[in-house]
């Protein structure tokens, strides 16, 4: 199970990675003990302990699903951690992983400071209200998304004509999303579709 932040989602999914003693990361694998079948390739670190065909990993590193890979390495005791029931300690790539999401954070376009307070007022007045009354939070809910659909479609056709007249290339709104070109042009593409 992986680690998400909330802002990024699943683009910016991090993991513990395995590390082969070579440096490399190693493929997935499939973990079938000979009934065939099994369940799909995985790249959990716990897999690559050198048992059913699978290499043995020699330590663990901060990895994130945007391709990203921390540089510091985290050995492995394989002795210790089998007899831990495969566990181990991962606050190190975890924190690395954590480090990456605030550089990203950071190059992402900021919020402006009254709207982001705003946000965050909306979000508690909101949280209370599921409480209090909820069937009045749900409809508030259902008029967010009405402004949120209508806002996201309009932002998306100007950035895309932005992009389309030179002024924006897609690598720079990735950048100020926080996504790679092609996530940040198949979000705009959806938002324009938004009514």
């Amino acid at each position: 199970m992986g680690w998400q932040s909330e802002e990024f989602g699943s683009f910016h999914e991090g993991l513990e990675g395995a590390v082969l003693a070579d440096g490399s990361e190693p493929k997935p694998v499939h973990l079938d003990a000979g009934s065939g079948g099994g369940p799909p390739p995985t790249s959990d670190w716990r897999a690559y302990d050198g048992r059913y065909g699978a290499p043995k990993a020699a330590a663990l590193r901060g990895s994130c699903s945007c391709g990203w890979r921390g540089t510091p390495h985290y050995p492995i005791d394989w002795p210790q951690v089998i007899d831990d029931g495969h566990s181990m300690d991962t606050s190190g790539p975890r924190a690395d992983w954590e480090q990456h999401i605030s550089e990203v954070r950071a190059r992402s376009v900021p919020l402006p400071v009254g709207l982001e307070e705003l946000l965050e007022r909306v979000e508690e007045q909101l949280d209370a209200l599921t409480l209090e009354a909820p069937l009045a939070a749900l409809k508030a809910v259902a008029a967010l998304e009405r402004l949120t659909g209508r806002i996201a479609h309009h932002a998306a056709d100007h950035a895309q004509a932005d992009e389309q007249a030179g002024e924006l290339s897609w690598e720079a709104i990735g950048r100020a999303l926080g996504l790679s070109e092609e996530a940040a042009r198949s979000r705009l593409i959806r938002y324009s579709l938004r009514r």
